[in-house]
């Protein structure tokens, strides 16, 4: 583990943050982040990759979104191309959190259809809030190839980073309706339900959304 210095307050968080409670870890990465210090940037990344708690993972990201995003961001971007599932998971969720757009080219294709679900989550999310402008339909259409993905989680976080594209999904999600896969063209209705209404839980349009697909038609007829 990289060592920042040698005097005993440093010893002595670095300690925490390796400590076998979980609440002495927690309260190690809430110190480093009260009283920010760039030379505790890469064992906080270096934590986050391997810490097994989420409350933990957590409290290391937001110390690390109290440094400057010229200390974090080059440590992050290293880690989003690490063979640790959680390192890059967790990299792409404080990039997230940071939103220095300078990040921006970190965010491939392979980073947004990761065989990992929690990596392809964390690459949804934080795709949406670094896409420069104007990239949003290109972006859109990338994350669309995951339609159908995984389980009802997985589902719903796709769901959301394209919803929060705004209209721009719209021509990409009417193409999706017609895919020859069902679960692709449920999971595509499920998502525009939702754009148009926001207030609709993701278990029901989807359910509705299996319905129609079940019966042959887009969802769309039903609302003429």
């Amino acid at each position: 583990m990289t060592m920042p210095g040698h005097d005993t307050n440093t010893l002595r968080t670095l300690q925490g943050l390796e400590d076998n409670r979980s609440s002495v870890r927690l309260r190690a990465a809430l110190a480093v982040g009260t009283s920010p210090d760039p030379r505790f940037v890469d064992t906080l990344i270096e934590r986050c990759a391997i810490e097994p708690d989420f409350h933990v993972r957590e409290m290391l990201t937001w110390a690390l979104t109290r440094h400057s995003a010229s200390t974090t961001v080059p440590g992050l971007l290293e880690a989003v191309r690490s063979e640790r599932a959680q390192a890059r998971s967790q990299a792409l969720h404080t990039l997230s959190k940071i939103g220095d757009r300078q990040a921006w080219p970190a965010i491939t294709r392979a980073l947004l259809s990761d065989a990992d679900d929690e990596v392809a989550r964390s690459a949804w999310r934080a795709a949406v809030v670094l896409v420069p402008e104007g990239e949003e339909r290109a972006l859109a259409a990338v994350m669309s190839a995951q339609f159908g993905r995984g389980e009802r989680e997985t589902q719903l976080s796709l769901s959301r980073a394209l919803i929060a594209l705004g209209e721009v999904i719209l021509p990409i999600l009417r193409a999706a309706t017609a895919d020859l896969d069902p679960r692709v063209r449920a999971h595509a209705i499920a998502t525009e339900r939702l754009l148009h209404d926001p207030d609709a839980g993701f278990e029901f349009a989807l359910e509705e959304a299996k319905r129609v697909v079940a019966l042959g038609t887009t969802g769309r007829e039903e609302r003429r």
